[in-house]
């Protein structure tokens, strides 16, 4: 008995161990599926899947005519799986010395024994040993295409173990073709590009697209994708910017900043009905460089004393209110004149003596300017800071692109405000204006007094279609009467007839427009250091304004020259000249064709085939249509133009003369030469002699004229 009743103590006991292991089991469970589900499921679903972001593509910005300012091109990090399924010892051991040859050809940073040590070491000797970065230079895509042909790496990803890590990079084709407006990336910690400045940054949201999710499956330990949310692409800018146009204004702006040693500059090309901005550049020079480059936007940032240039609004306000007109007389004396304690002097020794109202400010007479102000506003500064707010010259132009300068003209309650503000002030001192907001105001005056804000973009495009467009803003219907407007358009036009700017007269159309020379403050020294900037604004044709533009060139090399009309001036004649000769809208109109007799144009020599279209479209016989030849050339006869041969033979030096460019370069770099392109217009020159021979390689300069 007592054995029987142990035995069965000790089966009750077994029981209700496993009875109560089972109730914490049923319990556990329950827990994890009503308390712990999710979390627990999570877990898994993070050791078993994952989400892999698909970057989408960035939108591109263009000129005016689609030419990309700036895109995204793919580059490529390569890198190796040591341990891909099937690189074998015996797969590997049989490659791995042309491999190494291979990449010291390509990436020519190492001999073939380093690449082989390498490559050897990676595969057998490191711990750490899948995905080992082959070189840090990335590819791009061509050279992408070579490196797949490479041992071992044409096996493919299994055999092979190539891996190519894709990264874009932004380009702006152009090189520094307003590099500052159209803007640059910066990287966030997530390592996602993001638009920070110029019209990157203003149009981020448009142009940075909708990135998509890859989800990967591990399976058989390996990450494979199971499903995708596609990425949407960017949208493209349409910019306003004329590629041409942009070229013509960085170059002349450099070449005028080396010769004068000047520290920075911009110039702005505005189409003055529309506001819209066809080119603008900026430029300065780089300390540690040693050399000229873009390195702020100057034309929307660096808001400065504009001096001279600034009397356009002192004498619109002097005529606005019916104070002065232009044929009255104001006594300049001997160029000196006293306000208080303070000096004013004019820049020509010996002053004007008393000359009209006109031609102080057509000579840009200080103390002409400066004497007007206060006598008729001085007791009543009130009514001319009013007048200078009714201009909106106060007001920041509200650009879409971050880090436009604030413009600042102070109120008679200022506590910085004393006797000589007024008189200073009328002749931009002590008053605050950006490039672009000096240009503005004056593209107000040759658009009739309609003040227009200036325009970068008119189109935004997805894949080709056109999604928004951008249509011009009035800031301002009308900025003075039109009595005021046309005195002082033919102020302006005065200025360069017969005052501060005769040296951008010429006979071919009319500029107007205004010279400024004013000394800026240097640090701490102040206005003692004799620290100047020149300027010139204005507008062009000036008896039908098509462009306006301004130039301003900071800390010129006072020993070399300083005044706006020698410094500036000469930049934006450059621009209208170049400007006005590729607007042949501008031109003055021709006489019929009738009068004249029947024309043929003459042509330039190329294409046949092109040839052949343009001449079919304009109904223009060809005297010996049926010729063979790929390239011809062409001449005038009577009525009809005639086909004479041209043929390119392989090694011998081809024959350019009389082409465009665009066949020029087709040819010469289709034959293996690498061509230098001089001027503008069809080839006139060639360094090579035509049917000598050369090598590949052989650089070839042609001057076009």
């Amino acid at each position: 008995m007592p054995i029987k009743k142990d035995i069965i103590w000790r089966v009750g006991l077994v029981y209700a161990v496993v009875m109560f292991f089972a109730l914490m089991i049923v319990g556990r469970v329950v827990t994890l599926q009503l308390f712990e589900g999710d979390y627990w499921r999570g877990k898994a679903q993070k050791i078993s899947q994952r989400d892999v972001i698909v970057r989408a593509n960035r939108g591109d910005i263009c000129a005016e005519d689609g030419r990309i300012l700036a895109t995204s091109l793919p580059y490529y990090q390569i890198r190796m799986d040591f341990r891909a399924s099937g690189l074998t010892d015996e797969v590997f051991k049989s490659k791995v010395d042309s491999l190494a040859l291979r990449l010291s050809r390509f990436f020519n940073d190492k001999s073939k024994n380093e690449y082989r040590r390498f490559l050897w070491n990676s595969k057998y000797k490191k711990k750490s040993n899948r995905y080992v970065l082959i070189n840090r230079r990335k590819v791009n895509y061509n050279e992408l295409k070579v490196i797949k042909t490479f041992p071992l790496f044409r096996l493919g990803k299994n055999k092979g173990g190539l891996i190519c890590e894709q990264e874009n990079k932004r380009q702006q084709p152009h090189r520094n073709l307003a590099t500052r407006t159209i803007g640059y990336l910066n990287k966030e910690d997530n390592n996602k590009l993001i638009g920070r400045v110029g019209m990157e940054g203003a149009f981020e949201s448009e142009l940075k697209g909708v990135d998509g999710v890859s989800i990967m499956q591990k399976m058989s330990g390996r990450w494979l994708p199971v499903n995708m949310v596609e990425p949407k692409d960017g949208n493209d800018l349409i910019t306003t910017i004329d590629v041409n146009y942009q070229d013509v204004a960085e170059s002349a702006l450099y070449h005028q900043l080396v010769k004068y040693n000047a520290h920075h500059g911009s110039a702005i090309l505005m189409e003055v009905k529309t506001g819209a901005i066809k080119a603008i550049a900026n430029i300065g020079y780089d300390e540690k460089k040693k050399e000229y480059r873009e390195l702020y936007n100057y034309a929307i940032g660096e808001a400065t004393e504009p001096g001279s240039t600034f009397k356009l609004a002192s004498m619109m306000a002097l005529l606005e209110d019916g104070y002065v007109g232009p044929m009255d007389s104001v006594d300049t004396g001997n160029g000196i004149y006293r306000f208080y304690n303070a000096k004013m002097r004019d820049s020509h020794h010996g002053g004007y003596g008393k000359i009209t109202v006109q031609e102080a400010f057509e000579k840009s007479s200080n103390v002409g300017i400066s004497r007007l102000v206060d006598e008729h506003y001085k007791n009543k500064p009130r009514e001319f800071i009013n007048r200078l707010y009714d201009f909106r010259l106060n007001e920041p132009l509200g650009l879409e692109i971050r880090g436009e300068g604030t413009p600042k003209i102070k109120y008679p309650d200022d506590p910085t405000w004393s006797g000589i503000s007024l008189p200073w002030m009328s002749i931009g001192y002590s008053v605050h204006q950006t490039p672009l907001q000096t240009l503005t105001f004056y593209n107000a005056i040759a658009n009739d007094g309609k003040m227009m804000k200036p325009k970068f973009v008119k189109e935004i495009r997805y894949h080709g279609e056109v999604i928004s467009k951008f249509d011009e803003e009035v800031l301002k219907s009308k900025i003075c009467s039109g009595q005021t407007l046309e005195t002082i358009q033919n102020m302006l036009e005065g200025v360069v007839l017969r005052g501060t700017a005769r040296n951008l007269r010429n006979s071919n159309y009319k500029i107007a427009g205004k010279t400024g020379t004013a000394q800026i403050a240097d640090g701490k020294k102040g206005y003692g250091h004799k620290v100047y900037q020149a300027s010139f604004v204005g507008y062009f044709p000036a008896d039908d304004p098509m462009y306006s533009c301004v130039v301003v060139i900071n800390r010129p090399n006072k020993t070399k020259g300083f005044y706006g009309n020698q410094v500036a001036g000469p930049v934006f004649k450059s621009i209208a000249d170049k400007v006005y000769a590729m607007s042949y809208s501008m031109h003055p109109e021709r006489k019929n064709e009738e009068e004249e007799g029947p024309k043929v144009p003459i042509s330039l020599n190329g294409s046949k085939e092109d040839l052949d279209l343009v001449f079919d479209d304009l109904n223009i016989d060809i005297t010996n249509p049926k010729i063979q030849t790929e390239w011809v050339v062409t001449s005038r006869k009577d009525s009809v133009i005639e086909y004479k041969y041209r043929r390119v033979k392989n090694f011998l030096v081809p024959n350019v003369k009389g082409m465009g460019v665009q066949d020029a370069l087709y040819i010469l770099e289709n034959v293996g030469l690498r061509v230098q392109v001089r001027g503008v217009g069809s080839v006139s020159k060639q360094s090579l002699r035509p049917g000598s021979n050369f090598r590949s390689g052989d650089r070839i300069t042609i001057d076009l004229s």
